[in-house]
């Protein structure tokens, strides 16, 4: 097997991720288990792993990580930062051509770096691999419940953020007294399912759609919808999931019932920009739509959103804001007559250390591997740029970047 030389560097991006790809124990691990694996950890502030746990561990703390080959962080690299001709592993959120990162994805070309994005990382079954998408839902639920509580002034619960992990949270559920409100949350995938981690934990009693709808309840439920659950063809009026992804723009979303009897919603879904939305701006100033609070995971600003009250990505710390449907516009958080939103984009950011570690072991099982393989379909499909060229799978990016010249 080949050397890998792998640096942890440290997060440039402001405001700073405290995130880590490997936490000191797994990479110990890698080192103990493959004599082939050498990690350096560049010197961070901000991580909420200290640079004092890596040593405990007998890993190097360095400044210049130069020396490395393959360099792991989390979010996008400020570009002052890059170090040419290296291999970087990293969220780049360029793949759907955003338009803040064009200049990286120009840089990352300039410089002859091999990118490989986190998020492109799947199985040959098409899966994703690897992501903090668990904790993403885990954090959106309770932040969600949370604004509720704040709401209503039913009840209190302390931020994610300020809590040590999910477990210290969850001890928190235990001694707090919930209302009987309903929570919708939507998607298939790891967001949807972290945020029924949360719900379940909560103990929120799961019912079925006809039930939500329906009836009402002396104690918290939740419902969990899935693609099948509500969308539907214009024509046929049946769900076709294949088609479904191959041509969204002939679905209609079923979901106008939950708007009538939801207190929560919690969006962890995908959504394609051609796809139809869950609800228009119309609908949510009728008398009739019932939800109080939008914990939106997934946030696509609007109007390429599924939801479109989702003005605004909000932060850690102030998570909320409020949207007045009748003014189309934002307001205070909590204010009269409007709906609250949470929309933070860094939501596994708030318990760090548990996400890191989970992110961390899928890193282990699925990815380091396929590094020291001489070739790697899974790698090969998810690197966007190399050589100071985009890749066979990405030249759909040509325009984005102008060219590779």
């Amino acid at each position: 097997m080949k050397q890998l030389n792998i640096g942890l560097i440290r997060e440039g991006k402001t405001p700073p991720d405290s995130r880590v790809p490997l936490t000191p124990k797994q990479c110990r691990f890698l080192m103990d288990n493959y004599d082939n694996v050498k990690i350096l950890v560049q010197s961070s502030p901000v991580r909420c792993i200290k640079d004092e746990e890596y040593l405990a561990e007998n890993i190097e703390i360095v400044e210049d990580i130069s020396v490395c080959d393959i360099l792991l962080g989390v979010k996008e690299v400020p570009i002052d930062q890059l170090i040419p001709s290296k291999h970087y592993f990293f969220f780049s959120h360029t793949i759907k051509e955003q338009p803040y990162n064009k200049k990286l994805l120009q840089a990352v070309l300039e410089n002859k770096i091999c990118l490989t994005d986190y998020e492109t990382l799947r199985n040959p079954r098409g899966n994703r691999i690897i992501g903090f998408g668990r904790y993403a839902g885990i954090v959106g639920a309770h932040n969600g419940v949370r604004a509720y509580g704040l709401k209503t002034k039913t009840f209190e619960l302390n931020a994610a953020h300020k809590c040590l992990d999910f477990e210290a949270i969850k001890e928190e559920y235990k001694k707090t007294k919930f209302p009987p409100l309903k929570v919708v949350n939507t998607g298939n995938g790891k967001v949807a399912n972290g945020a029924l981690e949360t719900l379940e934990a909560l103990g929120f009693k799961r019912v079925t759609s006809e039930a939500f709808i329906s009836e009402s309840f002396d104690e918290p439920v939740f419902v969990h919808l899935n693609y099948k659950d509500m969308y539907k063809h214009k024509d046929t009026g049946v769900y076709d999931k294949n088609d479904f992804y191959k041509n969204p723009q002939d679905y209609v979303c079923d979901f106008e019932a939950f708007t009538k009897t939801a207190d929560v919603f919690v969006n962890g879904i995908y959504w394609d920009n051609d796809g139809p939305v869950y609800f228009t701006k119309e609908q949510m100033k009728d008398a009739s739509f019932n939800i109080k609070v939008i914990a939106d995971v997934t946030c696509d600003i609007a109007p390429e959103s599924s939801v479109p009250s989702t003005l605004r990505a909000s932060k850690i710390g102030d998570d909320v804001f409020g949207y007045d449907p009748h003014l189309e516009k934002e307001v205070a958080a909590f204010s009269e007559n409007c709906i609250d939103m949470m929309t933070v984009d860094n939501l596994p950011n708030e318990l760090p250390r548990d996400a890191s570690n989970d992110f961390g072991g899928m890193l282990i099982e699925n990815v380091i591997e396929e590094l020291m393989k001489d070739q790697s379909d899974i790698i090969d499909k998810a690197t966007i740029a190399k050589d100071g060229a985009l890749t066979e799978y990405y030249q759909y990016l040509t325009g984005y970047v102008g060219g590779n010249e």
